[in-house]
């Protein structure tokens, strides 16, 4: 029994946490929504990595200005990736599209079998390593938020700015708290779209190349007998042809929409993950906060890393557009046949300098991620030299 093919219902986490934070993109139109999403925006996506990086100015200790940087730095990022996403949410609903109408081209048993043991798995195995890593690190936030409610001492989740004086007060204290502790479960929503959408698009336009190749490599070798009418290998050809447009359009929208969360990820994570090894190595002494900043470099790690592996699977595929056209059984084809694939292939040999950088600027593929994990252990040995002077 064939597998159905349904790139898009990975996808379902991401729409779930759009509708929280952007309801107004799916028409509810409402007085009271339009209120519910400004406000929103304004006192998580907006003041609350402000009111972390504002407390920087105000002479904090070491460990609270490695404490505070590992997080503000997160937070900031995350909110740009939010915004970022938002911007291209008209486009990011094309590409769906575009998904769902190659998804119909699915046909013989290779593709299905290709996109079950291939396609299909990475993307499971994605998202599971993607989501069990954030229930694991809210799990240790609860844990260390009850910690802070029962200790007598009144202390914030990370230390921040407020404008009153919310160590003096009870009730004062608990807006605080509890305004970071929202907080900090919305911009996990956010995390969550953020961190699934570019990974889990660049994963199935490079399968869906893959799977344009298997078909184009078959052109002309169709087996035919006395009930199957004669196949039009040429209108076939013409059909790919239109098909390979579509993943062009996808490749481009693809590009336009991960190029600035992309970058905004890059420059975070090597200047987060050495500022969080740093404070784990010089600062942090309780057991749970280890586990926690352990797992939140973990985290740091499975944002960055599937993106550019698979943005280096996607530069890949595309390099393999001319072989797959090649290797259909073009010699045996009319002249005129021949004559529109070779100007298909020219076409293709153009189209393989296409590559997806992060912001324009830096190529995104596997090496892009090991030179972000250099530049941060270089950031960590400058600093480990900057504390020993």
């Amino acid at each position: 029994m064939a597998a159905v093919i349904d790139s898009v219902r990975v996808y379902q986490p991401f729409w779930w946490c759009m509708r929280l934070m952007a309801p107004t993109f799916f028409g509810a139109t409402q007085r009271p929504v339009q209120i519910y999403v400004g406000l929103l925006h304004l006192l998580v996506t907006f003041l609350f990595p402000v009111h972390l990086l504002v407390n920087l100015a105000m002479q904090p200790t070491s460990a609270e200005l490695f404490q505070n940087l590992s997080i503000s730095m997160t937070c900031a990022a995350c909110s740009l990736k939010h915004v970022a996403h938002l911007y291209h949410l008209q486009e990011i609903a094309e590409i769906q599209k575009l998904l769902i109408e190659l998804d119909g081209y699915v046909d013989s048993e290779e593709e299905h079998r290709y996109y079950v043991d291939h396609l299909q798995c990475q993307a499971r195995r994605f998202t599971r390593c993607l989501y069990a890593s954030f229930v694991v690190i809210y799990v240790l936030f609860l844990l260390n938020l009850m910690i802070l409610i029962a200790s007598e001492d009144r202390m914030l989740v990370y230390p921040a700015y407020f404008p009153f004086d919310w160590q003096g007060n009870g009730y004062l204290y608990a807006i605080a708290l509890g305004y970071q502790s929202i907080c900090l479960v919305l911009e996990g929503i956010q995390g969550v779209s953020n961190d699934t959408f570019s990974p889990l698009t660049l994963c199935f336009l490079g399968g869906h190349i893959h799977m344009w190749g298997l078909r184009m490599r078959k052109l002309g070798y169709e087996e035919e007998d006395e009930e199957s009418p004669s196949v039009n290998h040429h209108q076939q050809l013409w059909n790919y042809i239109e098909q390979h447009k579509i993943l062009m359009r996808l490749h481009r929208l693809t590009r336009h929409t991960v190029s600035l969360a992309q970058l905004v990820q890059l420059g975070c994570s090597g200047a987060s993950l050495c500022i969080i090894v740093c404070y784990l190595l010089f600062f942090v002494r309780d057991i749970i906060t280890l586990l926690y900043y352990m797992i939140f470099i973990a985290v740091i790690c499975v944002q960055l890393f599937p993106a550019c592996y698979f943005a280096s699977v996607v530069a890949e595929e595309m390099q393999s557009f001319p072989y797959a056209i090649f290797s259909s059984k073009w010699y045996e084809e009319s002249r005129e046949h021949r004559r529109d694939l070779l100007i298909f292939t020219q076409l293709t040999l153009v189209g393989r300098s296409r590559v997806i950088k992060a912001g324009g600027l830096i190529e995104l593929n596997l090496n892009a991620f090991f030179v972000t994990l250099k530049t941060a252990y270089s950031l960590f040995a400058l600093v480990v030299q900057v504390k020993d002077i």
